[in-house]
């Protein structure tokens, strides 16, 4: 394990929340703070480095992270990063496009048999070309989309559910930056966490203009927050387990030096809008993945595990698929008039 601080979330059965610091193999407990977003607002207001500050609010309470990340504890894992007061103040975001295998799949889905590129690698190429300026300069946009809020938020151990209106769903290995606007707007970045962006492949492949609504589903990310500023290179692994036997796994690749954008150029294109400058805002932002197993023709069975692992990122990320078996079911809307 690496030596960057590394910090859980937890809840226990009567729905106390704590902050632990990863000290494999075990959690240090953290004194009075019940959140990582309080954590970062708190050593912002007080201009304290947060290293600092964690390790001036150690407590003495250490517990056993294997038990907890097993499920054999009554401690649970919850996300990585969220708002623990207000989920809808929680804006859960991505930027698509920003690796060379993304958009591959991408122009494989779209392709219609004559050669010529798709719009998605037009996109990509713009970013290869402008996505990287000097330091302080803004280059080119890159592909946004919204995922949801809090609500739509899981976290490791717990089912990615693909609902009855979905025509499928699939693991994205990421990882995502998560960030918190303080009382003067302005964003502040706490760190960098492990994602499943968890998409609907099918549903994008109709028509590249349902990309839209092929996010907007449920997503986990942690079990661990990393306080890094370092972005630079990741090397990883994602699997899909059936019965505990792997059914498919690859290699991954994230961070600038396998990215078409830098996180400079990703994160002034996602705060250059007002309403992500929101006072006391959380955001969750999702950096692009290098692979699926969707690209590789694997269609997800109701159980299949999904196993992130990103070096230099603590402990892998598990969720199991949950595939609705319910129908389809019209939703009326009510007037007042």
């Amino acid at each position: 394990m690496n030596d960057n601080v590394r910090l859980v979330q937890l809840i226990d059965q009567e729905n106390n929340r704590r902050v632990a610091l990863v000290k494999e193999p075990s959690l240090v407990l953290l004194k009075d703070i019940h959140s990582v977003y309080d954590l970062a607002l708190k050593a912002i207001h007080s201009k304290i480095k947060v290293d600092d500050f964690i390790n001036s609010n150690l407590s003495d309470e250490s517990l056993d992270y294997s038990a907890i990340y097993n499920g054999e504890s009554a401690w649970k894992i919850l996300p990585s990063f969220d708002h623990p007061g207000n989920p809808f103040a929680c804006i859960i975001s991505g930027t698509g496009l920003t690796h060379r295998n993304s958009a591959l799949n991408r122009q494989m889905m779209h392709e219609d048999g004559q050669d010529k590129l798709t719009d998605s690698i037009k996109m990509y190429q713009m970013g290869v070309e402008n996505g990287f300026p000097e330091k302080g300069s803004i280059g080119i946009q890159p592909e946004w989309f919204y995922k949801g809020n809090g609500y739509s938020l899981k976290a490791c151990g717990q089912p990615l559910e693909v609902p009855p209106y979905a025509n499928d769903g699939g693991e994205e290995p990421e990882i995502a930056g998560v960030y918190v606007i303080d009382k003067d707007a302005q964003p502040w970045r706490i760190g960098f966490t492990t994602g499943n962006e968890f998409s609907d492949h099918i549903m994008e492949k109709k028509n590249y203009l349902y990309l839209a609504p092929s996010k907007l589903r449920q997503c986990a990310i942690g079990p661990e927050l990393v306080i890094d500023n370092n972005f630079e290179s990741f090397e990883g692994t994602v699997s899909i387990l059936r019965k505990e036997e792997t059914v498919w796994t690859t290699n991954i690749n994230t961070g600038e030096k396998n990215m078409s954008h830098s996180l400079e150029n990703i994160e002034y294109h996602h705060f250059k809008y007002a309403s992500h400058t929101i006072p006391l805002q959380a955001h969750i932002h999702f950096f692009g993945a290098d692979a699926f197993s969707y690209g590789n023709g694997i269609k997800l069975q109701d159980g299949d595990l999904m196993r992130i692992q990103w070096n230099k990122m603590g402990r892998a990320l598990q969720n199991p698929i949950k595939i609705s078996a319910e129908k389809e079911k019209m939703i009326p809307v009510k007037t007042i008039s």
